[in-house]
């Protein structure tokens, strides 16, 4: 029998939605995080990223049908030169909104981290220098249970 895909695993769209949430909150009350919004953002920005991750996570394609692609996300978090501190609270934040949800199963949650860390330190943090440079074309990275999916 299949694994389920992680977006089933973490309970399908009301639970994704539910981690978005709890990952906004915990990002707009860190001083450093909060930076990275100070310029305004998307007023469905939570139901955006809920869409996001869930696509990643094996889930129903709507943010790249309904929002954009992944070259426009990452065009959104280029061009603001390195922010390694930021990214590490970001992280530690994620980590958190885990447990505002309650999410507990430790694989799962490995896995979710292991996919947030490396989203935030490789996809996002791939252009610090231009969003210019940011090529077309860019498809929403998978991941599964056994990481980044070819």
């Amino acid at each position: 029998m299949q694994e389920p895909s992680l977006f089933q695993a973490i309970g399908g769209a009301p639970a994704v939605l539910r981690l978005a949430h709890a990952w906004h909150q915990r990002v707009m009350a860190d001083e450093v995080v909060a930076h990275a919004f100070s310029h305004g953002f998307h007023p469905q920005h939570t139901e955006r990223l809920a869409a996001y991750w869930g696509e990643a996570w094996g889930g129903p394609a709507t943010y790249s049908q309904c929002h954009g692609s992944e070259s426009a996300v990452v065009r959104m978090h280029s061009g603001h030169g390195p922010h390694d501190e930021m990214d590490r609270r970001a992280i530690a934040c994620f980590d958190r909104a885990l447990d505002d949800v309650g999410l507990t199963a430790p694989r799962l949650r490995d896995v979710l981290h292991a996919y947030f860390a490396w989203a935030t330190t490789h996809t996002m943090a791939a252009y610090p220098d231009s969003a210019q440079a940011v090529p077309d074309g860019l498809r929403i990275p998978r991941w599964s249970w056994q990481g980044l999916q070819g």
